[in-house]
């Protein structure tokens, strides 16, 4: 018996962009695009086209680079979101647009201030001029987890009628119990006299951590699209996790009447490129894309997996894109074998400048490090992809540390080619460092989060520092990656201090969300 398709619509580029420090570069927002549609996501939500001239060019970048996936764009219910969309959309091969307006009691009330009957009128508009633009629109009753039912009727009925072709049920907030969401969705697909003529959805938030639990249950009652995003990614505690989503429903075939059609060898890559671009790094135990998901430390587990791969793993590994550490270049490879093995990761540099300097980093990484892996190369071309411009470089890094002594850094920057130099004490060799660098550029922004991990294995594996940075209330990340930590954390507070000063990140304006 054939399968129904389970819809997936990621929103990594959009409600993934809106955890705080997660903003991304245009050419960021393309690079993963590609890696969604390489993965064969059905629709990629590219952004908020009406939130910023740089948010409508990263959708606009998105929408002429994605040739397979649906590029869709969110719009509020007003006028000039959804004349924004069509624009930044127009030269899409397949375009939606995203509208939404609220429709709990307590954000007609209190946000809106509108009354019931204007906001089913505003919503049956905004379809309506959606439509002027492509017939494949969505429309979201925003909070719908704390709406009444009956006005949820009532909306998504006049809705359809006005064009409207996905129905999104966004549990915004987070507050929905699992069997409570499914019976929601049941209720609206049975209730709603045209409801065959639209494909339902749903977009749940991780607040209580059953973002994919309800996703879930809301697939079991009907929902044949699930807006997620990668690594769970997602303003206050996420998203509904796309890896998660994806295998559950690939896993427990004998639950679920229906598939998805991703190529799951994808999610893997996925998920570092992500995890890469936005310095939010993966929990180990994360299921599917953590480093220990398919780690068996019991004796008893590593007895019967060796026996029997099923009896202890419900999943193969290989099956989401984890493979063995693979070898794949040194010291003595070239140009043509560099450009060679990034594009067979999926990894395309935009032009012979930028494959020239990651060819020069690679060559220094490969005189201190003689085992270049896969995931070495993804944290290099992430460096060179750096979009800030590189107004302070390092130049020299000297750290004193030594046990009942202070430690002591000398740094010497160029500032727009003009060397300085200072020396610092701090409580650590990072802090003394750290201190240094904020003499010579005297920067007053705070530091929010230091982060360290290893991307390989082994005593010569670089590490990966990722900074976040907050001046003036805008928050800005920083990574930076080396065989010697304290000069991977020099490289990501410099990478952070660069972004500030070139002000390329952008603060995500909270419009609204679904």
């Amino acid at each position: 018996m054939n399968k129904e398709q389970l819809i997936i619509f990621d929103t990594t580029l959009r409600d993934g962009e809106q955890s705080p420090g997660a903003s991304m570069t245009r050419d960021e927002k393309v690079r993963i695009a590609r890696a969604l549609e390489k993965m064969r996501v059905d629709v990629i939500e590219a952004g908020f086209p009406i939130a910023s001239p740089g948010d409508f060019a990263s959708v606009q970048a998105v929408a002429e680079a994605v040739d397979d996936s649906i590029v869709c764009g969110l719009a509020r219910a007003l006028d000039k979101d959804i004349d924004s969309a069509g624009a930044a959309l127009k030269k899409a091969n397949a375009a939606r647009i995203h509208t939404f307006i609220a429709t709990s009691p307590i954000h007609m009330r209190e946000k809106l201030r509108m009354t019931p009957e204007a906001v089913l009128q505003q919503a049956v508009h905004a379809v309506q001029r959606a439509r002027n633009f492509t017939d494949n629109v969505e429309f979201s009753p925003e909070d719908a987890g704390r709406s009444e039912v009956d006005f949820l009727c009532r909306v998504i009925e006049a809705v359809i009628d006005a064009g409207a072709t996905t129905i999104n049920i966004p549990d915004t907030v987070g507050y929905n119990i699992p069997h409570q969401f499914g019976q929601l969705i049941r209720s609206l697909r049975e209730r709603i006299p045209n409801a065959d003529k639209a494909v339902f959805s749903v977009h749940c938030h991780n607040d209580l951590g059953l973002a994919v639990a309800n996703s879930l249950a809301a697939v079991r009652a009907g929902a044949r699209q699930v807006e997620c995003t990668i690594n769970g990614l997602g303003e206050r505690a996420g998203n509904a996790a796309l890896e998660e989503i994806a295998m559950a429903v690939r896993t427990r075939q004998d639950v679920f009447d229906c598939d998805t059609h991703l190529d799951t060898t994808q999610i893997v890559p996925c998920s570092r490129l992500v995890s890469s671009i936005t310095g939010f790094p993966v929990q180990p135990n994360k299921a599917i894309v953590g480093a220990n998901a398919f780690a068996h430390e019991s004796g008893i587990h590593q007895d019967g997996v060796l026996k029997s791969r099923e009896t202890y793993e419900i999943m193969r590994a290989q099956d989401v894109g984890w493979k063995k550490n693979q070898i794949v270049l040194g010291k003595h490879s070239g140009r043509n074998a560099l450009r060679t093995r990034l594009q067979e990761l999926g990894i395309e540099l935009e032009s012979e400048e930028a494959l020239n300097d990651a060819f020069i980093r690679f060559k220094q990484l490969a005189d201190r490090k003689h085992e270049i892996f896969d995931e070495d190369l993804q944290a290099l071309v992430s460096e060179t992809s750096a979009e800030a411009k590189e107004i302070y470089k390092l130049v020299y890094l000297h750290v004193c540390s030594e046990t009942g002594e202070k430690p002591v850094a000398t740094v010497t920057l160029s500032v727009d080619g003009e060397e300085h130099t200072r020396e610092a004490v701090g409580g650590g060799p990072v802090d003394a460092a750290y201190r240094a660098i904020k003499d010579i550029i005297g920067s007053n922004c705070r530091l929010l989060l230091y982060s360290v991990n290893n991307i390989t294995t082994g005593t010569d594996a670089q590490g990966e520092v990722t900074v976040r940075l907050e001046q003036d209330g805008r928050v800005f990340n920083g990574q930076g990656a080396d065989t010697d930590i304290v000069i991977a954390s020099a490289k990501a507070y410099l990478n952070g201090l660069n972004k500030i000063k070139t002000q390329k990140e952008r603060a995500h304006p909270q419009l609204g969300d679904v």
